[in-house]
């Protein structure tokens, strides 16, 4: 039978390494959460374990404490292996595993992903490292190239198996299980277990422990869940009219698409939030800076996909919208467990349609939680919010800021001009705020700027063209030339085209960022940009592998792809 109920015992009370304990107190960790409690001492006693438990509940320390007390520092080879199916979560459980880490002097945790360049994670294996964390795709690259030597691993843990089977990893999953160790000890971590997990399970785990944590009521019950029933405003419309009259500190808007994200991104900047969008075609480098965007406050909303939201932790979330209707009740589990953590109150929201009542009502049995209806707020509630904000951000300048050079200026241009006060003070403030509205009246609020997902869609495919070479042959990759006027070419290079230029802010650095992370190409080897406004040109070594080529094809800059081209 699955273990539940066993007492909560104390980390004091585990025999976790002197250096690794000694870090709980900085982390803030005092109690172990139940899956904490039930783990650590089975992985230190060299079990096999199966752990069924949701996002949230402290699975990641469950196995990074005790497979970190075991670690021998003097042997500088991967000992310890943890697969996860996405480049978010890679990141977020490396990390991990270095802060619990942090007084183990020496220790090396790599990373490994797609999008990364292959030298960086070279350079760091040729070092030397402890544990090594990754996406099945990447680590089966290195254990093809024979870049990883698995003779000292004592553990391989798979985090959230049942999503790597929903993202099609698990014969990947399969491949690299078969081709490592098999006399070690395995840990699988699942929130579901469905058929294909409990095979892998059967087959690769010897006479594992059980270990089942259902959700805890507070995990739900310090979130207020809401829906909005679709009527007469659209989906775009009332996200605005709900953000606008709502007090939040961070928000993700979940949506089905990677077109969604950006359509819905756009349409949230046009009406004066900080937003972005976060999707798995954006270049990696791009979709770290995204989220460190948003743990800084340099923006307020995230308009994300599920899988480039996955393993994303920010303190600072407040808000969940579920814009899309998720396909399952799990999804939505996790997508709301992003809020309401650390003894903090959150909101969660779900817009659905009329055939889609039922999903709520298997949402509500499965949270135990019930889920109210909500009204959009009228303009008067809109303008009652927008009015207070544009107050508050007055009285904080005024206590925060040194104004007495400005407040000098604005003087003198009133008494030099003849303009009253509040009449300059409102063109400061006009100027400050920009051209969206900053009331909505009843009459105006449809004609609120709004982007479509198919308007993004469209304008995200570059244009397609038919044009070939002056050979008459085709490139290697059947790829359209587009015709360009060229300059002249430095030996051994070949001129590009990308479809993202001046009008969408890129800059030099942007560009030689994402081909380099995306590539592994070396910055000194990408020369010669030039940017337009709706394109930009860079040159590139002669010879770019089709793999690499392909890659670039699905990178994106500023929220917008990539679409590299060859130039004629």
């Amino acid at each position: 039978m699955p273990q539940q109920n066993m007492p909560v015992t104390g980390f004091d009370e585990m025999d976790l390494d002197p250096a690794v304990f000694s870090c709980l107190e900085k982390v803030g960790y005092t109690t172990p959460t139940p899956i904490q409690s039930l783990t650590i001492p089975h992985l230190l006693a060299n079990k096999d374990l199966l752990g069924q438990a949701r996002t949230g509940t402290g699975k990641t320390a469950a196995f990074a404490l005790p497979l970190l007390s075991r670690i021998r520092l003097d042997i500088r080879r991967p000992q310890v292996l943890v697969l996860t199916p996405t480049r978010e979560l890679a990141i977020q459980v490396a990390e991990a595993f270095t802060t619990y880490g942090q007084n183990l002097k020496g220790l090396g945790v790599l990373s490994v992903y797609g999008g990364q360049s292959y030298g960086i994670q070279l350079s760091q294996l040729k070092k030397g490292v402890h544990v090594v964390v990754g996406t099945p795709g990447r680590l089966m690259d290195h254990m093809k190239r024979n870049t990883l030597n698995f003779a000292d691993l004592f553990c391989r843990v798979l985090d959230e198996a049942d999503e790597m089977l929903r993202m099609g990893f698990i014969e990947d999953v399969e491949w690299i299980l078969e081709r490592t160790p098999k006399n070690v000890q395995t840990a699988l971590f699942s929130a579901t277990l469905p058929a294909p997990v409990r095979k892998i399970a059967g087959k690769h785990l010897t006479t594992p422990e059980n270990i089942q944590v259902q959700p805890e009521a507070f995990e739900t019950t310090a979130i207020r869940q809401q829906f909005w029933m679709a009527k007469g405003a659209t989906k775009a419309h009332a996200l605005v009219r709900i953000l606008s009259a709502a007090s939040f500190d961070g928000v993700i808007v979940f949506v089905k698409t990677k077109s969604s994200t950006l359509a819905v991104a756009r349409n949230l900047e046009a009406n004066g939030f900080k937003a972005e969008a976060l999707n798995g075609d954006m270049a990696q480098s791009a979709r770290e800076q995204t989220v460190s965007r948003l743990k800084n406050g340099r923006i307020d909303i995230l308009v994300a996909t599920d899988v480039a939201a996955r393993g994303l932790d920010v303190d600072r979330i407040s808000h969940v919208i579920n814009y899309d209707m998720p396909g399952q009740v799990d999804p939505y589990i996790h997508r709301i467990g992003r809020t309401g953590r650390a003894g903090r109150t959150g909101e969660a929201i779900l817009f659905t349609g009329r055939n889609e009542r039922w999903m709520v009502r298997k949402i509500e049995k499965a949270t135990r939680q019930p889920i109210t209806e909500m009204h959009l707020p009228s303009p008067k509630a809109v303008n009652k919010k927008r009015i207070a904000n544009f107050h508050d951000s007055i009285s904080n300048t005024l206590e925060s800021q040194d104004l007495d050079t400005f407040e000098s200026l604005v003087a003198s241009y009133a008494q030099t001009n003849g303009v009253p006060m509040a009449k300059v003070a409102a063109a400061l403030a006009r100027m400050a705020h920009g051209d969206t509205p900053l009331l909505m009246t009843a009459k105006k609020e449809d004609k609120t700027p709004v982007v479509s997902d198919k308007t993004i869609a469209a304008s995200a495919r570059p244009v397609k063209q038919t044009k070939k070479p002056a050979s008459g042959k085709k490139t290697a990759f059947s790829e359209p030339v587009i015709p360009i006027i060229p300059t002249p070419l430095r030996p051994g290079m070949e001129r590009y085209r990308i479809e993202v230029g001046e009008s969408h802010g890129i800059k030099p650095k942007d560009i030689v960022g994402a081909i380099a992370n995306e590539a592994g190409l070396e910055s000194r080897h990408i020369k010669d940009i030039n940017i337009q406004p709706q394109y930009s040109l860079v040159d590139l070594p002669e010879g770019m592998p089709g793999e690499i080529f392909r890659l670039l094809k699905r990178t994106w800059i500023r929220s917008r792809p990539m679409a590299i081209s060859r130039c004629a």
